[in-house]
Parts: C-alpha cells; sequence; structure tokens
C-alpha cells in the first residue's frame, strides 16, 4: 500500500518550530506531511522526546500545534507527531492535505 493510501504526503512546506522548554526557534522545511505528524529536514534535529511548539504554512494558510519530537536523525532530520492541534487549525490541516492528495493522483 503507498504512503498516499496510508494519508502521508510527500511534499514540503515551511516549518516553524519552537522547543518549549528552551523557546529555541527553528525553521526548516517539512516532507512526507499527514495527519498524524511529519518529517522536518534540518541537519541540527533536536533530541527525540523534545515537545515542540509548530507553525506549518502552506500557499497563504498556517496552522499551529503541538508536537513532540520521535526520532532524530543528524544531517537528515527529524519525525514529530502532533499532539494537540486545535479544530480550527485541524480544518487548514485537513485542507492542505486533500489539495497535496488532488494534485498528486491527477499526476
Amino acid at each position: 500500500m503507498s504512503a498516499i493510501a496510508h494519508g502521508v504526503i510527500p511534499s514540503h512546506a515551511g516549518i516553524e518550530l519552537t522547543d518549549l522548554e528552551s523557546e529555541t526557534q527553528t525553521k526548516a522545511q517539512t516532507s512526507n506531511l499527514s495527519l498524524f505528524g511529519c518529517h522536518v529536514d534540518t541537519v541540527k534535529p533536536l533530541s527525540a522526546g523534545t515537545k515542540v511548539r509548530i507553525k506549518i504554512s502552506h500557499r497563504s494558510e498556517s496552522f499551529e500545534g503541538l508536537g513532540k519530537v520521535v526520532y532524530a536523525r543528524q544531517n537528515e532530520g527529524m519525525g514529530i507527531h502532533f499532539t494537540n492541534i486545535e479544530p480550527n487549525d485541524q480544518l487548514v490541516l485537513d485542507k492542505c492535505i486533500a489539495e497535496r492528495r488532488d494534485t498528486r493522483e491527477q499526476s
């Protein structure tokens, strides 16, 4: 079964991450965005277990929420699992994923 069938969309969007403990901010690009999380392309990933505030921008819209780093690979990036996204932000995420899925299916 393909990644798209599981709701994982291989695509890029801007992301801002804030470490909730240190308030350190990181700007990067996402890939493999899903309803449950994403991969963040960065050469300096945060440690696994780090709790973060996220803001992902796609076109003119963005959504915010909370997440947790579930894996970190030096020079490759990290995986973020979304832990709390408010309903209005969830609608933006749903729309973003649906648009990307439709674009991929038309290709």
